[in-house]
């Protein structure tokens, strides 16, 4: 059982950023930071960060140094008299003379501190990712990414109604939810509800609770664990149910809540037998209100789970996904047999063209990712949709075959529960084809470093099964006309993780013919 706490933040300076009393209502509200502020506090950050064996830590060294060193370049380049300069300072009524303005060129750099910090999920990177999602709002308040930023850090310490309300900023910004963020925010409410449920069900079965719901929580909890100890099962459980009121009220952390929950309601079947077992309590007081009753046990444990299911994936009107059929690789390589194939880049070279007619014509059209139609450039058909598990774009769209890759099995499945569309698909990709160039080329770091792209994962893929008469890539110039995708996702940046440059050499060591427009390997 850990102290209901306050762990969050109102910054009130760069260096130390004191919690908040009240995480309530000081979360619910953008601090406004002056980007000063939190340059400083970067600055300080990176000094902290040590060489290390944690590689979220390092990713995010080397965000913050991207940071530091583009603000230092700004600064020291002359502003030219137009176009209006990227970093200016602009005039302050007030003791401060002027503040720093964010410009489009310091953006991205920005914004990847605080997604590098976020997936550090340590208490301190935390506080810098809201840092930096407060100081692009309080300049930007139309910004999505800052949004979803500060959803995802509110929601990793516990705080889900800023969250959820930080969530309905982002939606409310964008008409592509290609994150799954009205799912996420469905399944926060929804898990909310359940734990209340839960929580006013154990205070109706124990109305003694009350008396002990106002005492420090840890001290209360301390006891009924003590009594527990002893024996003492009923005068146990309304102590820790007190401290679980207690926590509730206080606004505790979602986390802290679940914890000890899960904790309570294990001591609870050790006490009262475990449901539908028919075991007789430990100590023969665990019946009627001690939840003795297996069926009332099993009633609380339901809605334990269905809180954390729903705030995993968010609610799931059909299970089955519309009868989705799972596809092995041999079963794919079944079914692209004999067959045409043409993969189409997310890429101006394709959306400015005219090559639409001639891409329906071949037997099966792969597109990838957040892939935009324009019948007459970029042709009408998707027959296999390939996408990184991380986003949901284009997986409501109809395609015979969906493919879904990931590096981590755990992550890629809790993508499939949350994002999989009922009725979009009718063939998934199992597990056999979750990461082709590792799993079955067998293709280690050490040999290609980089993380492949969806594209080169899939494009290995069918020359490894080499089962295509024609293999044709159109429009793939690895992003050099720059990119053309769905609306919502142009404003996410060509990631740095990949290696375009090697996997275009590996193309063209392959290549039969080339064309400004199509590349041939088969």
């Amino acid at each position: 059982m850990t102290k209901a706490r306050t762990r969050w933040p109102r910054q009130r300076d760069a260096e130390a950023p004191l919690p908040s009393e009240d995480p309530a209502s000081s979360l619910a509200a953008v601090s406004p930071t002056e980007l000063e502020t939190c340059l400083r506090a970067c600055a300080a950050h990176s000094g902290k960060l040590v060489a290390g064996l944690d590689r979220r830590r390092t990713a995010l060294a080397e965000a913050l140094r991207n940071l530091l060193a583009t603000h230092a370049a700004m600064e020291q380049t002359p502003a030219p008299a137009a176009p209006a300069p990227l970093l200016r300072r602009t005039a302050k009524a007030g003791p401060a003379a002027s503040a720093l303005v964010i410009g489009d060129r310091l953006m991205d750099p920005l914004l990847a501190v605080g997604n590098k910090a976020l997936d550090c999920g340590y208490e301190d990177e935390l506080k810098l990712a809201l840092l930096v999602a407060d100081t692009v709002l309080t300049q930007r308040t139309r910004s999505r990414a800052a949004w979803r930023l500060r959803a995802r850090v509110l929601e990793a310490v516990g705080a889900e109604t800023a969250a959820v309300e930080a969530y309905e900023r982002y939606l409310a910004l964008t008409d592509d939810d290609g994150f799954g963020i009205a799912a996420r925010t469905a399944g926060l409410r929804a898990g909310a509800e359940r734990q209340d449920k839960l929580l006013r069900m154990l205070e109706r079965d124990c109305p003694e609770a009350a008396g002990f719901a106002g005492g420090p929580v840890t001290d209360t909890w301390a006891e009924g664990l003590a009594l527990h100890a002893r024996g003492d099962w009923n005068r146990a459980r309304s102590r820790l149910i007190g401290a679980l009121l207690a926590q509730d009220r206080s606004g505790a952390p979602v986390p802290e809540i679940q914890e000890a929950l899960a904790h309570y309601l294990g001591l609870a079947l050790e006490a009262g037998g475990a449901p539908g077992s028919g075991a007789a309590p430990r100590n023969g007081k665990g019946n009627g209100n001690g939840h003795g009753d297996p069926a009332h046990l099993t009633e609380l444990i339901a809605l334990y789970a269905g809180q954390r299911r729903s705030r995993m994936r968010g609610p799931v009107a059909d299970p089955t996904f519309g009868g989705v059929e799972w596809l092995t690789l041999g079963e794919f390589r079944n079914h692209i047999a004999g067959k045409s194939i043409c993969l189409i880049a997310n890429s101006q070279r394709v959306g400015t063209g005219s090559l639409g007619g001639e891409i329906d014509a071949y037997d099966l059209v792969v597109r990838f990712n957040s892939y935009r139609i324009d019948p007459a450039a970029t042709g009408s058909r998707t027959d296999i949709h390939a996408s990184i598990h991380k986003h949901g774009f284009n997986w409501d769209q109809r395609v015979h075959t969906r493919l879904v890759f990931g590096g981590l099995a755990g992550d890629w499945k809790h993508s499939l529960r949350a994002r999989l569309v009922p009725g979009a698909q009718r063939y998934l990709g199992d597990e056999s084809l979750r990461w082709p160039l590792r799993d079955i080329g067998k293709v280690t770091t050490d040999v290609w470093p980089s993380i492949p792209t969806s594209g080169f994962n899939m494009l290995w893929l069918l020359d490894h099964l080499d089962v295509s008469p024609r293999l044709d890539l159109i429009g793939f110039d690895f992003y050099e006309s720059g990119a053309y995708r769905l609306p919502a996702a142009m404003k996410m940046p060509i990631t740095s993780v990949h290696e375009y440059t090697s996997e275009k050499a590996w193309v063209m060591e392959r290549a039969q013919s080339v064309t400004d427009t199509r590349i041939s390997l088969r």
